[in-house]
């Protein structure tokens, strides 16, 4: 028997670019299915979108190269639907269905 009270989704398109997609098993796009919700039934935001990634996606043991103390790491552009987060709200914007964000290092070390 399914469980027909699934939490409800919120589908989106996150890209990484920059270096970033080795952190993500080298894929540069993932289509995602985010739980609308935090854990604490708020909706969910671009700080949340950040914990997801960390917990579901990301294959690379160097989390330290995305985010620090939960937050997404200097010299890391974010674009939602290709505006800066700046202008949106940073980690506080609730995410939307369709939204693309896209992460980009602008850091390039050897």
């Amino acid at each position: 028997m399914t469980n027909s009270l699934e939490a409800p989704t919120i589908p989106i398109t996150v890209d990484f670019s920059g270096g970033l997609e080795m952190l993500f098993d080298n894929q540069r796009r993932y289509a995602v299915s985010l739980p609308a919700t935090d854990a604490n039934g708020k909706p969910a935001n671009i700080s949340f979108l950040i914990d997801h990634l960390c917990r579901t996606l990301m294959k690379d043991p160097r989390a330290d190269l995305f985010v620090l103390d939960r937050h997404i790491r200097p010299g890391i552009l974010v674009l939602i639907n290709d505006a800066d987060w700046e202008l949106e709200g940073e980690e506080a914007y609730e995410i939307q269905p369709r939204d693309n964000i896209l992460f980009v290092s602008t850091l390039h070390g050897g």
